[in-house]
């Protein structure tokens, strides 16, 4: 073997296991369920004990998915989560941001650390915290509120989706504002002092200086917490147990899940996921092209 053919050989020997793990756990699952939303699967006897056939549906699948009402519904509930949720989310990751990077700020490595904290909880844990402060006879908030003639109820039909926003409010803004730091450690110190020396204070190097070089973060965060947003699950899976609003289709995940496990219909369930892919991808690529838009 050559040295010049050794040097080219060399980055794909050490891209190999990555790509080996991308492939296996990211291409495959994609090309395995847009194959399975184009399959119809057949039963034969009355438990299926006879056997099953697998046979090419074309666009059925994606016809009954959108068809079914559960599922189009869930997308548009799940649309109003992120139309409230992301906005305050990310609001006050930066504003935490800001703050922990400000000259005034005492035991910064302290707070990033307690406001990551959450992050680190796995959403099913999380979700079962707070259901403690959601159900009634459990939650001190619920008690607290009936001694002062209030009638809380965090898991009713109209307000069990902003409970379930609540949590991922509290465990999603630590991880997005640790993104919004690094972008505000990557400001060279020669802008601040040149702020400094021009007289801006703290709002105004805040609003005029920072905010706008934090830009390429926030476009990140807020990509990342609209493709989240419709991947949402765990939070309404644990809560259905305590609330009633929240049925097997609740969002778009839960219709896929309960398509695919509930009814054996793997080729729905399969088409509902690509469908849910599509939305994010469509979403993610409106919001990019609306940010990236150069003025005229």
């Amino acid at each position: 073997m050559s040295k010049n053919s050794a040097i080219k050989r060399a980055p794909w020997i050490f891209l190999a296991p990555f790509l080996a793990l991308f492939t296996l756990t990211f291409l495959l699952p994609i090309c395995s369920a847009l194959i399975q939303s184009f399959t119809r699967i057949q039963r034969s006897g009355v438990f299926g004990e006879l056997g099953t056939t697998v046979g090419f549906a074309g666009f059925e699948n994606y016809a009954a998915a959108l068809g079914n009402q559960a599922f189009i519904a869930s997308i548009g509930r799940v649309l109003l989560f992120g139309i409230v949720q992301v906005p305050v989310m990310i609001a006050a990751a930066t504003v935490l941001a800001l703050l922990l990077e400000s000259a005034s700020a005492r035991w910064p490595s302290l707070f990033r650390a307690a406001y990551f904290l959450p992050y680190g909880i796995p959403g099913v844990l999380a979700t079962i915290l707070w259901a403690f402060l959601y159900v009634p006879g459990l939650s001190p908030i619920v008690d607290i509120g009936a001694m002062f003639g209030l009638q809380l109820d965090f898991l009713g039909p109209q307000t069990v989706l902003w409970s379930i926003a609540n949590i991922t409010t509290w465990t999603f803004t630590g991880y997005n504002m640790l993104i919004i730091v690094a972008q505000l450690k990557a400001i060279p110190p020669d802008v601040y002092e040149a702020a400094k020396i021009d007289g801006a204070g703290a709002w105004r190097t805040a609003f005029s200086v920072q905010l706008p070089l934090i830009r390429p973060a926030l476009v990140l965060t807020i990509v990342f917490s609209i493709i989240g947003t419709l991947q949402l699950f765990a939070e309404p899976q644990v809560l259905s147990t305590a609330s009633t609003a929240i049925d097997n289709a609740y969002t778009p995940n839960l219709s896929a899940y309960n398509s695919a496990f509930n009814y054996q219909n793997y080729g729905e369930a399969a088409a509902q996921a690509v469908l849910i892919a599509l939305v994010a991808f469509v979403l993610s690529f409106i919001f990019l092209r609306v940010t990236n838009r150069k003025e005229p």
